[in-house]
């Protein structure tokens, strides 16, 4: 039962499930997400370190950086997943933030 009430706390923030969102389809960069949701670093590693716990991602180093991509769940979780991003998926912002996801460059401060 814990584990469920984790799930559904990691699904109760904006912020996190913008970030679902982002990675629902590809392994993104912690950096494109900073950029995307235009904010800091502490901040989105905040977030994926919460959905990390409740079980929902995973991350992989490369070098300096982070990329993160959905974790593999069974059927039930899975499919309430997919269920709310389809649904988030149908607001403005998660459009806004494919557009700015496609046009980053993590790499122009560098």
């Amino acid at each position: 039962m814990r584990d469920f009430a984790l799930f559904f706390a990691a699904l109760s923030d904006e912020t996190r499930l913008r970030l679902l969102s982002l990675i629902r389809s590809r392994e993104v960069c912690v950096c494109y997400l900073q950029e995307v949701l235009n904010t800091n670093q502490p901040k989105i590693s905040r977030h994926l370190a919460y959905l990390k716990k409740a079980g929902l991602v995973k991350g992989r180093r490369d070098g300096k950086w982070t990329h993160y991509r959905l974790a593999k769940l069974d059927g039930e979780r899975k499919r309430l997943l997919f269920e709310t991003l389809d649904c988030v998926g149908r607001e403005t912002q998660i459009a806004k933030d494919y557009q700015r996801l496609q046009n980053v460059n993590c790499e122009r401060g560098i």
